[in-house]
């Protein structure tokens, strides 16, 4: 397959996956309609944007292009709507249903993540910065995680990356081995797919393992 074929597929999966978790997070937080499209967007966007403005190319790519913003919403109002005459019907976000949604939330962020992740790899493999290993690297991590802190600050949550589940690690793993991989063989897709892979897996290794990061708990006591 084509490189520019499939990023553009990536773009698209990353996208959509990205707004679900946002407007999911919305619907917990009880937000109006408008408020699930503007976080599902910029959840979709926020990490693009970031990287669009480190590599210089301005306005963003969100901007110039916004069938990916469009992509979000329509993507938001789906969720919205579906929830809203699931709710109508009887069906409370609660119980065995806030289980499905949970579920459906992590996949959804982690497809986004490794995505998003490959995606933010492959805008620094060019020419004038492909040999600036830790910038293409750093490139796929703001991109992968950086739509998921925007959607945590502003639904008042601790971000992911920051607490939970090998997050951004999985994210950085991942453009490592999309870089080495691409370095390695000069193949876009193939490395593009391995980074994408990697990222899934450390994902879900961590999310059914329980594992996480070191870190100090309230009671002064270190949680390993």
């Amino acid at each position: 397959m084509d490189t520019t074929v499939f990023i553009y597929i990536m773009d698209f999966i990353g996208t959509a996956a990205f707004a679900i978790s946002g407007a999911i997070a919305g619907i917990r937080k009880n937000m109006d309609i408008f408020g699930v499209n503007i976080l599902a967007v910029l959840t979709a966007t926020g990490g693009g944007i970031i990287r669009d403005l480190i590599i210089g190319s301005t306005p963003p790519k969100a901007f110039t292009n916004p069938v990916f913003v469009l992509v979000a919403a329509i993507t938001a109002n789906i969720v919205f709507l579906t929830v809203f005459w699931s709710h109508k019907s009887g069906v409370k976000f609660s119980g065995k249903t806030r289980a499905i949604y949970d579920r459906i939330f992590f996949w959804c962020d982690t497809v986004g993540l490794a995505a998003f992740t490959v995606d933010g790899v492959h805008a620094g493999l060019e020419p004038s910065l492909v040999s600036n290993a830790f910038l293409i690297v750093f490139l796929g991590v703001v991109t992968g995680v950086g739509g998921g802190v925007f959607r945590d600050v502003l639904s008042l949550e601790m971000p992911v990356i920051f607490v939970k589940h090998i997050y951004a690690c999985a994210s950085i793993v991942g453009a490592v081995v999309t870089y080495v991989w691409y370095m390695a063989s000069n193949s876009g897709a193939a490395s593009l797919v391995a980074g994408f892979f990697v990222t899934v897996v450390i994902r879900y290794l961590a999310m059914h393992f329980g594992w996480n990061l070191p870190k100090i708990s309230n009671n002064g006591k270190s949680a390993w």
